[in-house]
């Protein structure tokens, strides 16, 4: 078991690419703190959860808000004895072209994507430079290239990145590595809803042909979790398929 007696928070853990990880986690043997604002998709993966035999519990609230996160942090050290692993996983969209995007869509997406990683970021670095080591990574997305409609998203986006690459020069000194994974298209329950011809025109940007699978994006979040990348930090990693350059 590549996480046994491992603690993890996994953030936006209710469904999609979020869900995907916390159930691979388990699988692997971790404790996890299963945080989301919808606590009837928290309620229903952690029922999952313990059927698979996992140890786990749920915090429900909005990261943007740092007294969440604090008491988030807390609890879960209070009632599994440790923090290793932070994912920084919850983000919402409020898409519009620049001209029509709202002060209140702008605000918005900040707040919970980038905000909501500081927070989440820094509480967990606290608690990590008092033990000695600690894991942290951050979901960005390849929409930092620039997506059309999504000037708020991308720049959240772009911002998680460059957030990551301080963090682990700063966190370094402490044994504690920060890496930013970055997903592309992924057959998530929102990709249902688009049409199929849209759908073709997205697969046809993808060299390999598909989509993502969340289950994808969760293995390679295991990896960079787990002691095999134990030299690795500072850096972003897309899981795309192939669609974008570095």
């Amino acid at each position: 078991m590549r996480l046994k007696d491992k603690v993890a928070i996994v953030t936006g853990s209710g469904r999609g690419i979020g869900e995907a990880i916390v159930m691979r986690f388990i699988e692997e043997d971790a404790k996890v703190t299963l945080c989301d604002v919808d606590e009837n998709a928290l309620k229903e993966v952690d029922a999952k959860l313990k059927g698979m035999g996992g140890e786990c519990m749920i915090a429900v609230g909005d990261v943007s808000d740092p007294v969440f996160v604090k008491n988030m942090v807390d609890e879960t050290v209070k009632t599994f004895g440790d923090l290793d692993i932070m994912i920084n996983n919850a983000a919402i969209t409020r898409d519009a072209i620049l001209h029509k995007m709202s002060d209140e869509q702008w605000d918005q997406v900040m707040a919970v994507n980038l905000k909501g990683s500081f927070n989440c970021l820094k509480n967990a670095a606290l608690h990590m430079r008092q033990q000695g080591k600690g894991t942290i990574i951050n979901v960005s997305s390849t929409a930092r290239y620039g997506n059309i409609g999504q000037l708020n998203y991308s720049a959240s986006k772009g911002g998680v990145v460059a957030m990551t690459r301080t963090a682990a020069k700063e966190l370094a000194r402490k044994n504690i590595t920060c890496n930013c994974i970055s997903p592309g298209t992924i057959w998530t329950d929102m990709m249902k809803t688009i049409p199929e011809k849209i759908l073709d025109q997205f697969r046809a940007g993808v060299p390999l042909g598909r989509f993502g699978k969340p289950r994808e994006i969760a293995n390679l979040c295991l990896f960079l979790a787990s002691d095999e990348a134990s030299y690795i930090t500072g850096q972003t990693i897309n899981c795309d398929g192939g669609s974008f350059p570095d």
